[in-house]
């Protein structure tokens, strides 16, 4: 995944609501909504089997994101009934961190289709690969396609 135009920003892993992941007790989504998403992205053409079922938050305040040009945008997942259909959009992107660098997925549920659970606009979404030992509040960096992605 080498894309010699990447930009490179600052940023800093959050936590998130755990819905994602499955963590929050009061998520109506015990296995997470990632794992339970992931077999319609699959479907879809985005094969997510190695990547954590989870999203790294990562704030790039006092900066903001716009997803401008998306590599893959889904619309209408019927993904549970508990509530409509979403809209997701999903831009390749790259971690680094402690001297490694992760591909990884800016995950992105349209909040015009979504009912709750929002981000800041300064938060972004990453689905990724493994990374060992890392934490909230660790310092990262974040590789995008500025493309694809706005940085403001």
């Amino acid at each position: 995944m080498s894309n010699p135009n990447w930009q490179r920003i600052q940023g800093r892993v959050e936590p998130g609501h755990g819905v994602a992941s499955g963590a929050a007790t009061s998520s109506p989504y015990p296995r997470g909504t990632i794992a339970m998403q992931a077999p319609f992205f699959q479907a879809l053409g985005l094969d997510l089997t190695d990547y954590v079922k989870a999203t790294l938050n990562i704030s790039i305040s006092p900066s903001t994101f716009q997803l401008t040009h998306p590599e893959l945008t889904f619309r209408q997942v019927e993904w549970t009934d508990r509530h409509p259909p979403e809209d997701f959009s999903f831009s390749r992107c790259r971690v680094l961190y402690q001297g490694s660098t992760y591909c990884s997925w800016l995950y992105y549920p349209h909040p015009e289709t979504k009912k709750r659970n929002f981000q800041a606009p300064s938060t972004l979404e990453i689905i990724a690969l493994k990374i060992a030992g890392i934490g909230y509040g660790d310092p990262v960096e974040l590789e995008y396609n500025p493309n694809e992605v706005t940085v403001n």
